[in-house]
């Protein structure tokens, strides 16, 4: 798919060029977004010395056919904002990148576009209370068709992904980096599993790593395609609240969801509560921001009943009667053993939740 022109191309691989020179100018006395807006050569110019000669060359020299050659090689497709998949709502932002790398489903793009989309975050160091959460809410909107879009970060971010990607829904992970580079890299195996069945982005060129000043130029995109943000957990301080205040900016839905006003680590999203977010209890809240209260059943929201084989049904079945293992096994017609594996699976794909020590239960998402 060749989804980008010459120019802006070029000026995708001239951010990555001048990416750790752009590091040293924010907050002297530019911030991101003011650099990001730059043309061309008024970046260059605002970079000086080595770094602007070294971008002019740049810029007469680029080779548009090798560039696309490297990003076939890598994997990755560059969607430029003359490109019909170019999602319109970046066109918000007054800094919006002249092209998208990208890597997996790229008509995930066109799906922001033609539905909401939720972007969900929150603060790396999550209370386990967060992190069910938001691997609640990520499922639950996979379940409803509604695509999920979050950093790809510890804690918060990773639980919705894996939430929306256990559910078999859409989601989207907006990296600091290039779109080939895990960050963290213990997310290495995330990044594979939502480059194959979902969508990752990065606004710097592959093989580029992420940056400070990369980090809320993120979070902007995060903020910009999606028509709500909601916020888990995010203490006082938090990064997170970046993404806050981007989705305020650009008049988008905010929503968090309630943490104890004793903990710290819920300060932040306490205090987005207290300043008039929508409360987010689960993803049926978020559908009745999106679609009006109570018509979350109604269209456009579709209920996507999980792909399951008739061994997989028949164990549901057996969770749903309030069968115990041995029940659930005999009725599947599975040994034991193979029947507690096969319960993980579910589990791990968010279908079925313990019940205790020794049962189980179906885990429905909240409508």
């Amino acid at each position: 798919m060749s989804g980008s022109c010459d120019s802006c191309l070029r000026r995708g691989y001239l951010i990555g060029l001048l990416s750790a020179r752009i590091a040293g100018l924010v907050g002297r006395p530019f911030a991101p977004s003011a650099l990001l807006a730059l043309d061309d050569v008024s970046l260059a110019s605002a970079v000086g010395g080595k770094g602007e000669q070294e971008a002019l060359a740049f810029l007469g020299r680029f080779e548009p056919r090798r560039a696309r050659a490297d990003l076939r090689h890598a994997g990755v497709t560059a969607i430029c904002q003359h490109h019909e998949a170019y999602p319109t709502a970046l066109e918000d932002l007054n800094d919006q990148p002249a092209v998208l790398f990208c890597r997996g489903r790229v008509e995930l793009l066109s799906a922001v576009e033609a539905e909401p989309a939720v972007t969900v975050v929150g603060t790396r160091d999550a209370t386990p209370y967060a992190i069910d959460v938001a691997h609640d809410i990520g499922r639950g909107l996979g379940v409803a068709g509604i695509t999920t879009i979050s950093g790809m970060a510890l804690g918060v971010d990773g639980a919705a992904h894996r939430g929306a990607l256990g559910a078999r829904g859409a989601t989207i992970a907006v990296l600091a980096g290039g779109p080939d580079v895990a960050y963290p890299r213990r997310h290495a195996d995330l990044h594979r599993q939502i480059a194959a069945s979902g969508l990752v982005v990065a606004e710097l060129p592959p093989g580029q790593r992420p940056y400070r000043w990369s980090f809320p130029a993120r979070n902007r995109l995060m903020a910009a395609l999606a028509r709500m943000t909601v916020v888990v957990e995010a203490g006082e301080a938090s990064g997170t609240l970046i993404t806050a205040d981007f989705a305020q900016d650009l008049g988008r839905t905010l929503g968090a969801v309630p943490g104890r006003v004793s903990t710290r680590a819920a300060a932040g999203s306490n205090r987005l509560l207290r300043d008039g977010a929508a409360v987010v209890r689960d993803a049926s809240d978020v559908l009745d921001e999106l679609f009006g209260i109570g018509a979350a059943g109604s269209a456009p929201v579709r209920l996507v009943e999980p792909e399951l084989d008739p061994v997989e049904r028949r164990l549901l079945d057996g969770v749903e009667s309030r069968l115990d293992i041995d029940g659930i096994s005999t009725f599947a017609g599975l040994p034991v053993n193979e029947t507690r594996a096969a319960l993980a699976q579910l589990e791990t794909r968010g279908l079925i939740r313990r019940d205790g020590l020794f049962g189980w239960e179906r885990a429905r998402p909240s409508r």
